[in-house]
């Protein structure tokens, strides 16, 4: 899923995927350029429902269809040997929503966690109202794990929300 170019293998070395290629989409590092455009998606007010602005965008991945940015995914890991496991999050432009793009954006990355980082199990934690996002998860192969009640912020209405926390193991990879 990886290209061989040697920027691709210094990034691995430092626990960032070079470029990752998907069905459908590219994954690379984002850069300043990508700022507007995912300040813009961020705002729009379906995926604002589900995400606060983030304070910086440079630790996530640009999500990118024919060169153009759709929103940006992100990973967080675990490194214990005992315990290596990695969470993902992702967002996409509202009009790109319900194409499989974001399936096909968790996947690649899921791919890469797993087969390149060494990770046997991987986390994703939706809010539990947010079916949408649920049912793509499930298409990769993450499963329920249980509720995590008033687990973080609901941005409609500025109180809490109950998240859903999903698992997927290596070898449960779709």
């Amino acid at each position: 899923m990886n290209s061989d170019s040697g920027d691709d293998r210094r990034q691995e070395s430092c626990g960032t995927p070079g470029e990752l290629r998907g069905a459908a989409v590219v994954l690379r590092p984002t850069t300043e350029a990508d700022v507007p455009t995912l300040d813009r998606i961020v705002r729009e007010p379906e995926v604002a429902a589900w995400w606060s602005v983030p304070d910086d965008y440079r630790d996530m991945l640009a999500v990118l269809v024919d060169d153009e940015v759709i929103g940006a995914i992100q990973f967080s890991e675990e490194t214990d040997p005992e315990f290596r496991h990695a969470g993902i999050d992702i967002f996409l432009t509202t009009n790109r929503h319900g194409q499989g793009l974001g399936t096909d954006a968790v996947r690649t990355l899921a791919h890469w966690l797993i087969h390149k980082r060494g990770h046997h199990r991987l986390t994703i934690d939706p809010a539990a109202a947010n079916t949408a996002a649920i049912r793509s998860y499930r298409k990769v192969g993450f499963k329920p794990v249980g509720i995590m009640r008033a687990y973080g912020r609901d941005y409609r209405t500025g109180g809490w929300a109950d998240g859903l926390l999903m698992d997927l193991l290596a070898d449960e990879l779709t």
